[in-house]
């Protein structure tokens, strides 16, 4: 059975290597002229390394386990340790780290090469299956938009639902060479500091600040200023232009459904959420497991469709819900007696305990999928 994937992002090529692993022949639609997500890391947590584990994606030696770490003020004393250990124990997984760019390589391989097309824009798709772009048209028996936060799928589907809001926060990101770099995350009031070692000794950072949107980067330049090692040595090994500085916006209100006629919405396109747990990407990475889950079980596509919303809808709206939430407690706390007080309860926590943080989030299993890999389909 035919199906199109509008949208190549972590998201879209996820769904396509889940589809073609139970037998669908699957085309994505990429506008951009090759694949590659904007971005610079990404955390997957180990909900998403299990639904990895069942599209039979190894990341291998470009996944980075994350070991120790802490969080920490802005003058860099101790606040609360992490204990990688405990963490994997607990979960059966690590917290773990990857360039964006090797997650997308990872995914892509799984995928037929006939079945990916670049710089294919698409200009309408129908309830009944149908996706015209610029290059042609095509009939799918399913359609799965993952075309990201501002989704014209989405708008096209519901014409009146509210676009995104801004979260309140402005981030920065980059990628550093610095070989030794621990995990961490530092705490200043409205502001926060993430910390994250990939492999080859590169290090993903980032900084979120409250800010009014659309404030230019040059007045932003406080937040990045006066914090702890290696935070300074980070940004210095970071060329200016390799800096991507994005406001943060997410679907402040929920879809009403995920689907209409042949159509499934995933990733941001359904549920865009801030960063404040790491748990976009991984979202978008369980849709496509459920999603592939639901066409190989279910009847007709209708029903895998009904399948798909009753299951993924609850919970990644309540995953929404708790990033915004884990930001008006975390980064966006400016208040300077909240800010102690969340310290203090902080500096009371043993390190066995931050590793149950997130737990009912980190815990979810996947469903399985059928077993023996079906033969390539295009």
């Amino acid at each position: 059975m035919p199906a199109v994937v509008v949208g190549g992002g972590i998201g879209g090529l996820a769904a396509a290597v889940g589809l073609h692993r139970v037998g669908w022949t699957v085309t994505v639609l990429e506008k951009a002229p090759e694949f590659g997500d904007v971005g610079a890391g990404i955390s997957l947590w180990p909900n998403a390394l299990r639904c990895l584990d069942e599209l039979g994606v190894d990341l291998g030696e470009r996944l980075a386990p994350q070991r120790e770490g802490g969080f920490r003020d802005r003058r860099g004393r101790r606040i609360a340790r992490y204990d990688g250990a405990e963490f994997a124990r607990r979960h059966g997984r690590p917290l773990g780290a990857i360039h964006r760019r090797d997650l997308i390589a990872a995914l892509r391989d799984a995928i037929p090469a006939e079945s990916l097309k670049t710089g294919a824009e698409v200009t309408e798709v129908r309830e009944d299956g149908l996706v015209r772009y610029n290059r042609g048209e095509l009939r799918a028996d399913l359609i799965v938009a993952a075309d990201g936060i501002h989704s014209r799928v989405r708008h096209a589907l519901f014409p009146d639902h509210p676009e995104p809001v801004y979260s309140g926060s402005t981030a920065f990101r980059g990628i550093a060479h610095l070989p030794g770099t621990p995990l961490s995350t530092s705490f200043d009031r409205g502001t926060e500091v993430g910390v994250l070692p990939l492999t080859g000794g590169d290090v993903y950072w980032w900084i979120s600040a409250l800010a009014a949107p659309g404030t230019p980067a040059a007045d932003l330049e406080p937040a990045r200023e006066g914090w702890h090692e290696p935070i300074p040595a980070l940004l210095a090994a970071t060329p200016p232009e390799a800096v991507l500085h994005h406001d943060l916006y997410h679907l402040g209100t929920p879809l009403k459904t995920y689907t209409r006629g042949r159509i499934a919405l995933l990733g941001d396109a359904a549920h865009a959420m801030p960063p404040f747990l790491g748990q976009g990407g991984c979202q978008a990475i369980e849709d496509a497991v459920v999603l592939a889950h639901a066409v190989s079980t279910e009847d007709t596509v209708g029903a895998a469709l009904a399948s798909y919303d009753r299951t993924r809808r609850p919970r990644s709206q309540r995953v929404v819900r708790e990033s915004v939430r884990m930001g008006k407690l975390g980064p966006q706390l400016a208040n300077p007696v909240a800010t102690a007080l969340r310290a203090a309860v902080l500096r009371c926590l043993p390190a066995k305990a931050t590793a149950r943080v997130g737990a009912g989030i980190t815990g979810w299993t996947p469903p399985r999928l059928p077993r023996p890999v079906p033969p390539r389909t295009r």
